[in-house]
C-alpha cells in the first residue's frame, strides 16, 4: 500500500481552476481507477456532493470485483438525524462496498452542527458499517478543537508547499499523540502552483513572491513542481495519507512518480522557510 488517496470529485463534477477538460467520462474514470489500483493506491475519497461520483465508483466495483477500493465519503451539511443510518446504507450500496473506510463531516461547521449524529455514527461503527469518523478542516483552531474529541479518529487538512510544516507541524504532532490519523489535501493548492502567468488571477498575484520562490526551489532541486509538491507531503512522517486528484491516466502515472523521489533535507528546510502572512489566501473556499 502507498500513502496516496485518489480523489474522485472530477469523476462526478466539473471541478478545479486548472481543469480545462471538465468532468471525466465514465469510461476514462474506470481506466483511471483500474490504473490506480494497479499502482498500489487502495483508497478513494468521494462525497454525496460530488455529482454522480458514488455511482461511478459503484459501477467500477461491480465490473472489477478483484479491484475493490477502501472508500472515504462525506455526509452533506444538512444532515437529518433520523435519516443517517438509511443514508449510510445507501452509500454502501451505491459504492458497492462492504463498509465505509471513513465517514467524514464535509467541514468543521457541519461537524459542529451535527454533533447529535455522533451517537448514531458510533453505533454504525460498532456494527462494522463505518471504520472511522472524520472531519475535513481548514484552520488550526478547528484542528485544536478536534484534539479534544475522541469520536473523531481521522482529520483531513490542507497541507502543501505554502500551507506547510511551519504552519501545521506542531498540531500534527499533537494529533498523532492522540492516536488520530492525518489525511492531507490541496497538495497542489488546486493547481495554483502550476500557474505560469500571475496577471489573470488575483490570488496568484498576491502570492507571486512565494510562487516564484517555489519555482526557484524546484529548479535547484532539479525536479518539476508536481514532484516537489507531492514528495514534500509524502515525506512527512506524521501524515498518514495524501489526497490527489487527476483527470487522466497519464497524470496519475506522473503523480505516482513522487513515491520514488527522495526529497532532501535542504529542500525541505527551504520549503519550510516559506511563510505566507495572510493564511486566508491559502484557503480555496475563500477564493472569489
Amino acid at each position: 500500500m502507498n500513502k496516496l488517496i485518489l480523489g474522485t470529485v472530477q469523476m462526478g463534477l466539473d471541478y478545479g481552476i486548472n481543469n480545462s477538460s471538465g468532468k471525466i467520462s465514465l469510461e476514462d474514470s474506470c481506466l483511471i481507477l483500474a490504473k490506480a489500483f494497479e499502482l498500489g493506491i487502495e483508497t478513494l475519497d468521494t462525497a454525496e456532493a460530488y455529482g454522480n461520483a458514488h455511482e461511478v465508483i459503484g459501477h467500477f466495483h461491480s465490473g472489477n470485483p478483484e479491484s475493490q477500493f477502501k472508500v472515504i465519503t462525506k455526509v452533506p451539511h444538512d444532515l437529518v438525524a433520523g435519516e443517517i443510518e438509511q443514508k449510510i446504507q445507501s452509500y454502501i450500496q451505491d459504492l458497492n462496498v462492504d463498509c465505509l473506510e471513513v465517514l467524514m463531516f464535509h467541514s468543521f461547521d457541519s461537524y459542529e452542527d451535527n454533533k447529535s449524529a455522533l451517537e448514531v455514527l458510533n453505533n454504525l461503527k460498532d456494527q462494522g458499517l463505518i471504520k472511522h469518523i472524520g472531519v475535513s478542516v481548514y484552520t488550526n483552531s478547528q484542528i485544536e478543537s478536534l484534539l479534544l474529541d475522541d469520536n473523531i479518529t481521522v482529520v483531513q487538512m490542507p497541507f502543501n508547499l505554502l500551507d506547510n510544516e511551519t504552519v501545521r507541524g506542531d498540531l500534527m504532532k499533537k494529533l498523532k499523540e492522540k492516536g488520530k490519523m492525518i489525511h492531507t489535501r490541496s497538495a497542489f493548492l488546486q493547481g495554483l502552483f502550476f500557474k505560469t502567468q500571475f496577471e489573470n488571477n488575483s490570488i496568484s498575484q498576491k502570492l507571486s513572491e512565494e510562487l516564484t520562490a517555489i519555482k526557484d526551489i524546484s529548479y535547484e532541486a532539479n525536479t518539476d513542481i508536481s514532484n516537489l509538491a507531492l514528495s514534500y507531503c509524502l515525506s512527512q512522517e506524521n501524515i498518514d495519507q495524501v489526497l490527489i486528484g487527476v483527470d487522466s491516466v497519464s497524470q496519475l502515472k506522473e503523480n505516482v512518480k513522487a513515491l520514488d523521489y527522495k526529497i532532501d533535507q535542504r529542500t525541505i528546510s527551504r520549503i519550510n522557510s516559506l511563510k505566507v502572512k495572510d493564511l486566508d489566501l491559502l484557503n480555496p473556499s475563500l477564493w472569489k
